[in-house]
């Protein structure tokens, strides 16, 4: 339902047990809502989809996607930018298979070491960089070469985005007192008569979209679903230039595990250690990070060793599970599918013979 349909889009409602006659804890209210194109914040830039000469290698956590880019870049006179909300982050570089010193004198690398991870990094912040990035390495007459897993980072350079307006922190403040006190699932029961499309999507455990997507219908009175719209259409660009890579899932377990045995042989633990040195503690992004967020348990003494490394190999599996999930929905991906190493290392050549025919 578009809040601007009716007289009073909105009615009053109490999130402790959603009906509609009771009176309302989180309501909108509806002047609010009809009075919110003359009063909110300006919108920040909104993205269009990458275009053009860009090349987009993408897969799940340990597929492989960094040592083939390496070679593709090499080959066509690339410079990578990341595809990774984690590798924005300085210091967080065993627990992100970062990009070694080595590799970054080989082929230029962007979107790595740009943020404390103390700070948060949105999605708009990334896109904004990202395209910065593409426009100096155009200049540079070189060609951009986006690798990483990052979906909601794909998606916007695929499809573009609208990141919608500012925060409005005194609105989710409001709203994380009505979670303690209501519960999750009454805030999204709310979140279904402002944005059904919205609630459709997304889980009532996921707090912090289902207040954003509360945030916006509240600050411009409209869906934050009917703003997004062109994340359901198919990609135009870049057609035949974004390939992801594919492996079964037994293959891509044995993969991760052996690459979570690597991450703390070469020292995550002290690297985690490291990060939370300092006053200021990590920023929520940073610190439930896969890998991240099992070591800091570690670190409180509520995991041993063999246990962290084990929820981390799990974990990690089940965010590639995510991610591959994710890569699926996405339309105009060139699919790579690869069963052993000695394929993995035929993927440049199949990578530089498409684009050379596209």
């Amino acid at each position: 339902m578009d809040p601007t349909d009716s007289a009073d889009p909105l009615p009053a409602r109490d999130l402790s047990a959603p009906s509609e006659s009771t009176a309302s804890s989180v309501a909108i209210p509806a002047e609010l809502i009809r009075q919110a194109s003359a009063t909110a914040p300006s919108t920040a830039e909104v993205f269009p989809p990458i275009d053009g000469d860009v090349v987009v290698l993408t897969g799940p956590t340990a597929s492989g996607k960094s040592g083939v880019a390496l070679q593709v870049a090499e080959a066509i006179g690339a410079e990578i930018i990341s595809i990774d909300s984690i590798a924005v982050y300085r210091g967080m570089d065993i627990g992100t298979a970062k990009a070694s010193p080595a590799d970054r004198q080989r082929v230029p690398h962007h979107l790595l070491d740009v943020a404390s991870p103390t700070e948060s990094y949105s999605v708009a912040a990334y896109l904004s960089a990202a395209w910065r990035a593409i426009e100096e390495i155009r200049e540079r007459g070189r060609i951009p070469l986006l690798v990483g897993g990052t979906p909601m980072y794909l998606k916007g350079l695929l499809h573009g985005f609208d990141p919608g307006p500012p925060a409005d922190w005194e609105f989710r403040r409001s709203v994380e007192a009505d979670i303690a006190q209501y519960g999750p699932e009454a805030l999204h029961a709310r979140l279904w008569q402002v944005d059904p499309l919205s609630a459709h999507r997304l889980s009532p455990s996921d707090t912090r979209r289902v207040t954003r997507a509360l945030e916006v219908a509240y600050l411009t009175g409209q869906p934050l679903s009917h703003r997004q719209l062109q994340f359901e259409q198919p990609a135009a660009q870049p057609q035949g230039r974004a390939f992801v890579i594919h492996w079964p899932r037994p293959v891509l377990h044995r993969r991760i595990a052996e690459r979570v045995q690597a991450m703390f042989a070469q020292g995550l633990v002290e690297e985690v250690a490291r990060l939370i040195e300092g006053p200021t503690p990590l920023s929520r992004t940073a610190s439930i990070a896969v890998g991240y967020r099992e070591v800091l348990a570690l670190l409180r003494g509520e995991l041993d060793l063999p246990a962290t490394i084990e929820a981390v190999i799990a974990h990690t599996r089940q965010l590639a599970r995510r991610q591959e999930t994710w890569l699926r929905s996405l339309q105009g991906l060139h699919r790579l599918e690869v069963s052993q190493d000695a394929e993995l290392e035929q993927l440049p050549a199949r990578i530089l013979e498409r684009l050379t025919n596209a």
